[in-house]
């Protein structure tokens, strides 16, 4: 069987130390992790230069993140990785609860046709690190990719930051305009600026398997609390690409965590899982796990996006998933900042609406780690009297949590957002809806590729799109992409207008054609008066 090969990616010696030509970056990402790459990406989509650094030399080593969910592939699809990613990686939709040796229920994340992006796929992180470095490589001029360069100082200024940094041929100041740090749950960059971490640490531990293996287990989610292979605590299957299975156990408070990782102590769970087919392990961790965040992701020219702002437990997919969301949110933002088409205190935004997110990610993952632990003998008893009521009662399936599976956080009544009419369709604040459309050259393609990047005015069926400065305009119905099934209208209303922001969240939406309403609603999206709105287009 084929297995990902690591390959160490090249150092270089930078300019700074080579006498090349330097001079201050536009913006430098600490983390080349997958936040760190799809960030450096984005930027350079709206023309930003950035640099790369990482103490590192390769991808990730074992599968760590795998889940990714509908909204991070559309994500990575605007990115320009995200059908190489459904190609290469397991799709999945259905997840299925056991208790003991009984199916307690299933559930489908996806239920409807018609959307470009699967509800999941499973695909491990480093395949998704590397298809963003080729990705980057696309960028020679804009991205400055450089491993082996390790933050070790960070000196804040009114007009930027210098970020030292080491390397194997020596250590130098890079001075950049920006700084987004990337650079996970143990942050060099938050560490370094003396920032608090606030939140909760759980206690009990959990042994992580990456296990190479010919089966016939489906492309489903399987969890299991007290299953008979590993009695009073839980487990996870997951199918990966390459014959690879992740299987998560609960170990409990006491493990010895260099202990549980010995092949002798690992080989005996997973056959007490797989029965008696042949397996190879793949990679192997014990882990405890934390919900954190920052107090504020943005300080002054130092911004934290993924791990580095806010850490959850892997129970519900929402740590790769909600840093992938993270920068889809920032990048636009900065990039208007950089270019002088908006003001720094659009950035008060990013904190405003990923701290939402984040805690949303955080109260659910805390309750799936509450409900999957329970530290008490009546926790325990409530959580066993719920899981046997699910099998025959869908009240008190609401009430069983493997994890609450990463959904996009609603920005709705946030400040960017421009309350509507009451109308069929998408609400601002939303994620805009995907469906088939189909050109006027008889294309098919769906309604997310010509949305994102820049602003844009949608108009769904017979109404008029007035032409307003620094707005792209895009037409379902009346002289644009026709609606073949019918999904377009479905979904977002007929008739009706919406300003979809560069992230593909709806910033408002409108039943009739009125250029000042619209310019009023985008300049309230950028945060500028409407006069100023048309000066800078």
């Amino acid at each position: 069987m084929a297995r990902f090969a690591y390959a160490p990616f090249p150092y270089r010696t930078p300019p700074e130390l080579s006498g090349g030509r330097t001079g201050p970056a536009p913006v430098a990402i600490v983390g080349a992790g997958p936040v760190g790459l799809a960030a450096a990406i984005d930027l350079a989509l709206h023309g930003v230069k950035v640099v790369i650094l990482d103490d590192n030399d390769t991808v990730s080593t074992g599968s760590r993140a795998i889940c990714w969910s509908k909204r991070s592939l559309e994500i990575f699809d605007r990115l320009g990785i995200g059908e190489r990613m459904v190609a290469k990686g397991v799709t999945w939709q259905v997840g299925r609860l056991f208790h003991r040796d009984r199916e307690i229920y299933a559930f489908d994340l996806l239920p409807e046709q018609g959307h470009k992006m699967p509800a999941f796929i499973n695909l491990q992180q480093y395949y998704v690190e590397h298809y963003l470095v080729e990705r980057c490589a696309d960028f020679p001029d804009l991205i400055d990719l450089r491993w082996k360069n390790k933050l070790i100082g960070v000196a804040r200024r009114k007009d930027g930051v210098v970020a030292s940094v080491e390397t194997p041929d020596g250590t130098y100041d890079l001075a950049a305009d920006w700084l987004i740090a990337c650079d996970g749950a143990r942050s060099r960059t938050r560490e370094l600026l003396g920032l608090d971490f606030a939140g909760q640490v759980f206690e009990d531990r959990f042994l992580i398997a990456d296990v190479e293996m010919t089966a016939e287990f489906p492309s489903e989610r399987w969890f299991w609390f007290d299953p008979p292979f590993h009695q009073g605590q839980s487990a996870l299957l997951h199918k990966q690409p390459d014959h690879i299975y992740r299987i998560d156990l609960q170990l409990g408070r006491d493990a010895d965590p260099e202990e549980e990782k010995k092949p002798e102590l690992v080989i005996p769970r997973i056959q007490a899982i797989v029965g008696d087919r042949e397996f190879s392990l793949d990679w192997v961790s014990v882990y405890t796990f934390q919900c954190r965040r920052l107090d504020r992701f943005v300080h002054d020219r130092v911004i934290f996006a993924g791990d580095a702002a806010h850490v959850v437990s892997p129970f519900g997919a929402r740590g790769g998933n909600g840093g992938i969301q993270d920068v889809d949110n920032l990048a636009w933002k900065l990039a208007m900042v950089i270019h002088g088409n908006a003001d720094a205190a659009l950035l008060a935004s990013y904190d405003e609406e990923r701290i939402r997110a984040a805690d949303e990610n955080i109260r659910h993952s805390a309750r799936a780690t509450n409900f999957m632990t329970p530290k008490s003998d009546m926790e325990r008893i409530f959580r066993n009297a719920a899981i046997e009521l699910a099998a025959d009662h869908g009240f008190a399936r609401r009430m069983v949590n493997s994890g609450r599976l990463s959904l996009p956080c609603s920005l709705a009544g946030l400040s960017l957002q421009t309350d509507g009419p009451d109308c069929a369709g998408a609400a601002p604040g939303l994620v805009c809806p995907d469906a088939p459309v189909t050109g006027a050259d008889g294309r098919n393609s769906y309604l997310l590729d010509h949305l994102g990047g820049s602003f844009t005015l949608l108009a769904i069926g017979d109404i008029e799109a007035p032409s307003i400065p620094g707005l792209d305009i895009v037409r379902v119905g009346k002289r644009g992409f026709a609606d073949p099934e019918g999904l377009v209208a479905a979904r977002l209303g007929r008739d009706v207008l919406y300003l979809v922001r560069p992230d593909q969240h709806i910033a408002a939406r409108f039943v009739a054609s009125t250029p000042e309403g619209i310019a009023a609603a985008f300049a309230r999206a950028i945060r500028m008066n409407p006069k100023r709105t048309e000066a800078a287009a």
